[in-house]
């Protein structure tokens, strides 16, 4: 029982997440379960049943509150859906000694790009308007459907960067729109793993515990998404990311880290991230001082040559 409700309030901690900044439900929970020793296939098909469950009250929160562009979710999320059952199917047939850190990897590389991408570039809106093409959305959906569901998760951290950086849908649609075009891509990768996998690993109670956390933060994520600063936030998730996942891979056969090693890595992660949240969080305060003081010079331009 002591499990299952920390895996609630961890599935409820990482929808308020993603539900917030378009990303890392998938890499978070699937982070915990692989933690804890869950075989890797059997961990992303975990999260991908309970993500049927919150990306479809994450994508009806979002749309109720004017989040989402549906051109974009189709021409996007259907790429995505055969992305994820292809990578679904690659997974499972990976053997367990060879699938845990090659997971840990791809989260790891996952979680140092939201990092940096965040804390160093923020979000960019100067293209907002321009339309966004087919060519560029399907191949876009296509891997980062085959990254979410071989690495248990990736659709957000792939594909809210990537629109966000074109510049040309606003960032709260950006984020609506990935989290409700996931619902395609969850139902194809829980497909892809049961075809594959049978139930066999899958713990439902977990599926359940998870959905549960999830459905509770979805409609309170659709509404945050236009409060929190998501610069801070996805530095702060980027960091767990890495963290969570290197101790991992320390302790897998590719590497066997010593207790020393470890340590030191760890510490030397630590340092970065907490200096990635302290920057994040300077440059926030920077851009939101900037905002009232550009429209008062407006304003005192206005009184001076009146029109």
């Amino acid at each position: 029982m002591r499990k299952l409700t920390l895996l609630a309030i961890v599935g409820l901690i990482a929808q308020l997440v993603d539900g917030s900044l378009g990303m890392a439900y998938g890499v978070t929970t699937t982070s915990l379960l692989l933690l804890i020793g869950t075989n890797p296939a059997a961990a992303s098909a975990t999260v991908h049943l309970a993500e049927i469950g919150t990306t479809l009250a994450s994508g009806t929160a979002h749309w109720r509150f004017g989040n989402v562009d549906w051109g974009v979710v189709f021409r996007i999320g259907i790429p995505g859906a055969v992305g994820a059952f292809l990578g679904a199917t690659v997974l499972s047939s990976l053997d367990t000694a060879t699938a845990k850190p090659l997971m840990a990897l791809i989260l790891v590389s996952l979680g140092v790009y939201i990092l940096v991408r965040f804390t160093l570039r923020g979000l960019r809106t100067d293209r907002l308007g321009q339309p966004l093409r087919s060519r560029f959305l399907a191949p876009l959906g296509l891997f980062a459907g085959f990254v979410d569901a071989t690495g248990g998760g990736g659709w957000g951290p792939v594909g809210t960067p990537a629109l966000l950086a074109s510049g040309r849908i606003e960032p709260r649609k950006t984020i609506g729109s990935i989290d409700t075009s996931e619902f395609l891509v969850s139902v194809a990768a829980s497909i892809g793993f049961l075809i594959a996998l049978g139930s066999q690993g899958i713990n439902f109670g977990w599926v359940v515990a998870l959905l549960i956390g999830g459905l509770i933060a979805a409609p309170i994520a659709a509404w945050l998404v236009r409060h929190l600063p998501p610069r801070v936030l996805g530095s702060a998730v980027g960091g767990l990311i890495i963290l969570t996942n290197v101790r991992t891979l320390l302790g897998s056969s590719w590497i066997d880290a010593g207790d020393t090693t470890k340590a030191v890595t760890y510490v030397v992660i630590a340092a970065a991230w907490i200096a990635a949240i302290a920057w994040s969080v300077g440059e926030h305060r920077k851009d939101t001082a900037l905002t009232p003081t550009a429209a008062t010079d407006d304003e005192h331009l206005l009184e001076a040559d009146p029109v």
